[in-house]
């Protein structure tokens, strides 16, 4: 089969046959339909996250957001056959540990992430291990794009928003970054009630932030993001902050930006330069008690309340996605997004 392989950091991916994939006993063999190039895709390629334990060893499929149809299963899965349409979340779970059996699949270690401990889906099939608990069923309102467009970007911004801030209706809610991960969030919020504001510098971004459901926009190059988010909040600040690009300045701006009681969610990893490492105004955390709260990934259980708001139709991740490619045309993305030239999602959809 065809895939595309990372054979040298920050080199072009490497786009050759290779043997197709075949289950074990527990595991699926998925054919890929649509699989989404992601801005996690990029660092991975460049070998940004080392520091945290985040470099494949080589060589390696990228891609970790698609959707497809069961090919072939082990002797051991009972939940699923072939032909059913399928997604799963980029980290795969072992469904055994104390994390999984808690509902936090997102942060078990036993299995890893696709495209980076395991091959992933820039390949016209793709093994999942475990696929009783990995695996999870497509609406028949969903397609393959669709799926595909839900990535990391959707399935992140939803668990930040709907399982750790647990945003209720009416709330205000200030994203920093209006990126991929940023408007789904955008979206997420304002489908479940949330009065966004979103905040950038870039004004086409702020722009599309309007279109996705922000009631209003920062312009934080030229304007005070933190008092203008109060501002435009009663004076008290957002209930709750989404913090969507991984940046020292941001994430600052983010805690400033909530009232007091307030949820801060940290979803964006931090680049090269700070490796992690940001400073916090931790008085006004303690004195206003906020609450600071991690965000990783999403557990396939939260999987069917993302999933049926965008049969509904109250998402639509499909209106992100800017351009299909063939396989072939991976490298070309992946040099878009160094230049940031890029703007909304990109899906192969092509073998």
């Amino acid at each position: 089969m065809k895939a595309a392989l990372l054979v040298e950091f920050n080199a072009p991916l490497d786009v050759r046959d290779v043997p197709e994939p075949q289950p074990g006993p527990h595991d699926a063999v998925v054919r890929v339909e649509a699989c989404g190039v992601c801005r996690s895709d990029w660092h991975v390629w460049r070998g940004d996250w080392a520091w945290v334990g985040v470099r494949p060893k080589l060589p390696r499929v990228l891609g970790h957001e698609f959707a497809g149809v069961v090919e072939a299963v082990g002797e051991a899965v009972e939940l699923y056959r072939p032909g059913d349409r399928v997604t799963t979340p980029f980290r795969v779970a072992c469904g055994r540990c104390e994390l999984c059996k808690s509902g936090r699949s997102n942060l078990c270690a036993q299995r890893g992430v696709l495209g980076v401990d395991l091959d992933g889906a820039f390949a016209r099939w793709v093994r999942v291990p475990v696929a009783d608990t990995n695996l999870v069923r497509l609406p028949d309102g969903v397609d393959f794009v669709t799926a595909a467009s839900l990535g990391c970007r959707y399935t992140t911004a939803y668990h930040a928003v709907v399982n750790r801030a647990a945003l209720r209706p009416g709330e205000w809610v200030a994203v920093f970054g209006a990126g991929g991960v940023g408007l789904s969030a955008v979206q997420v919020a304002s489908a479940v009630g949330g009065r966004v504001v979103a905040v950038d510098v870039r004004a086409a971004a702020l722009h599309r932030a309007l279109e996705e459901g922000a009631e209003a926009v920062v312009d934080a190059g030229s304007e005070d993001p933190v008092r203008r988010v109060r501002e435009l909040t009663d004076g008290q600040g957002a209930h709750v902050a989404v913090e969507a690009l991984g940046l020292a300045q941001t994430a600052e701006q983010a805690v400033r930006s909530v009232r007091r009681g307030g949820r801060v969610v940290q979803v964006g990893l931090t680049g090269r330069e700070d490796q992690g490492r940001v400073s916090l105004p931790l008085d006004r955390m303690v004195l206003l008690e906020l609450s600071w709260l991690g965000s990783a990934g999403c557990p396939g259980w939260a999987f069917p309340g993302l999933l049926g708001l965008v049969a509904s139709g109250r998402l639509n991740p499909r209106r992100l996605v800017a351009q299909t490619v063939a396989l072939e045309e991976v490298n070309r993305v992946l040099e878009g997004m160094s230049a940031f030239e890029t703007s909304g999602f990109c899906v192969v959809a092509r073998w």
